[in-house]
């Protein structure tokens, strides 16, 4: 008896007709599940306790979970919108106790003369108070703080100031540096938009600010079990949660682990901001998306929306660029503040990712790349600049395992030229070669790698000269690249 069976004993003396079934031959190169895991705050009304993985079906579901209004709540409305099908979890913090809240104002002088609609943007989120002729500046600040206290889902809550009573206090609803980045814009459409100040008022916003202290994600982290969340989606900028996240996703990426996974994040600011953020970090596994400078749609549901989207397409095809694909959801900056290709540019070579603006107004990614600049030496290196060369690399490792593992799953290893019986299990290096390359093959049709004859020509598959139980693989796949530059010169005559 040659076959080696898995579940068929060799002394059965039963009569019967016995058949085992295996998946060692069912190998499927396109069949990876894929997972979204989103950080953030919670608030004290959600019913899902901080630093556990929770998986989230629908918006609503987010809600009930994580508190409505709550940074996460939104996060998932903004993922949703981009990008129904992927899997999504979440591990949500609570606000950081030493921190504050950030605060903003809005300052009516008045009264008014003619009727009219004040049009606020909080977050993204147009809040509107009508206005009556006469009304006096305090009784207008009123039903505003009212108009944006009944706008249940937005990230802050309002309060007419009780010393000032013509001025809003406007709270951001966490504790942290995060409600900083909240913006409030007036008017943001403009008069061809239908949106204009009620005659004899005068508005004046002060943005939020002095919110202090992020939660620490290593919480989130330390929650996580030991499987594969492909996309991490954060909204922390500061210095001391982004090493900690680059730190995780290096040491998920390690050979012992294998856990890959790619952050998304976001961060509006000047060109000469993001180039110092981005030229701070130097990171193969993450990117930071330009947030504009004057979007009403805060980062953090920026970095929502590039996770959504890339999910999608990458889950589909690792390797195909990500160019084009618009965030839904996401408002763009003013005219005046759209970067110019040289600022786009620019950014590109300091590890900020881009983002353009159609005629109709919808923002659409331009280039999406990681941080990542310079080698261990410190030399500028561009091997990892694209984000599709990490996911495409994670899929062919993931790929590979699972091919490997199934196939082979408890194989005795031999030599070459072996001469065992058909049916055995039992694996050689020319075995586990052919294997490879049938897989390379496979990669190939699908347009992930391309020049498989090197491929074949320089795989190197031997077993260990101090362990007799373990196979070395250098494998050699050169990945697709993307199509980003056509260069023409046109020599007229």
């Amino acid at each position: 008896m040659t076959i080696s069976f898995n579940q068929i004993p060799n002394n059965i003396r039963v009569p019967g007709v016995y058949a085992e079934v295996t998946n060692q031959l069912a190998q499927s190169a396109q069949s990876q599940n894929t997972r979204i895991l989103v950080i953030g705050q919670r608030l004290s009304t959600g019913t899902v306790t901080a630093g556990v993985p929770t998986l989230i079906t629908t918006k609503e579901q987010a809600i009930t979970s994580f508190g409505r209004g709550s940074m996460l709540a939104n996060m998932f409305d903004t993922l949703f919108a981009n990008n129904p099908y992927t899997e999504k979890w979440a591990v949500a913090l609570d606000d950081n106790g030493a921190g504050a809240k950030a605060v903003g104002k809005v300052s009516i002088t008045g009264p008014a003369t003619a009727a009219g609609t004040i049009n606020l943007y909080i977050g993204g989120v147009l809040v509107q108070c009508a206005v009556a002729s006469g009304d006096a500046a305090t009784a207008v600040a009123t039903a505003l703080a009212a108009a944006i206290n009944a706008a249940h889902d937005l990230p802050v809550t309002a309060a007419v100031n009780g010393t000032n009573a013509y001025e809003v206090d406007v709270t951001y609803r966490h504790k942290g540096l995060v409600g900083n980045l909240l913006p409030m814009r007036l008017n943001y459409r403009g008069a061809l938009g239908g949106e204009t100040t009620p005659a004899g008022l005068i508005i004046a916003i002060t943005q939020l600010a002095n919110g202090t202290a992020n939660p620490d994600i290593a919480t989130a982290i330390s929650a996580l079990p030991d499987e594969i969340f492909n996309f991490w989606l954060m909204p922390y900028i500061d210095a001391t949660n982004l090493i900690k996240l680059e730190n995780e996703l290096i040491s998920r990426w390690g050979p012992m682990r294998m856990l890959e996974g790619h952050g998304f994040l976001a961060s509006p600011g000047s060109v000469s901001e993001l180039s110092t953020l981005g030229n701070s970090r130097n990171n193969e596994f993450s990117g930071i998306m330009d947030a504009a400078l004057s979007s009403p749609t805060p980062s953090y549901l920026w970095a929502a929306a590039v996770c959504g989207q890339v999910a999608f397409a990458a889950t589909n095809d690792p390797a195909r660029p990500f160019n084009t694909l618009e965030l839904v959801g996401v408002l763009p900056e003013n005219d005046e503040d759209k970067r110019n290709i040289t600022e786009r540019n620019t950014l590109l070579y300091d590890g900020i990712s881009t983002h353009t603006v159609s005629r109709s107004g919808a923002v659409r990614i331009d280039r999406l790349i990681t941080t990542y600049q310079f080698n261990s030496a410190g030399v500028p290196d561009s091997s990892y600049l694209d984000a599709n060369t990490p996911l495409t690399l994670s899929y062919l490792r993931q790929s590979i395992r699972a091919r490997i593992s199934q196939k082979f799953p408890r194989h005795k290893l031999a030599a070459d030229g072996t001469r065992f019986g058909e049916g055995q299990a039992i694996v050689t290096p020319k075995i586990l070669k052919a294997e490879i390359i049938a897989a390379a093959a496979e990669w190939e049709e699908a347009g992930l790698i391309q020049n498989i004859d090197d491929f074949k020509q320089n795989l190197i598959v031997e077993i260990n000269a101090n362990d007799k139980t373990r196979v070395d693989v250098m494998m050699p796949p050169t990945l697709v690249g993307q199509f980003q530059i056509a260069a023409f010169q046109i020599a007229f005559k």
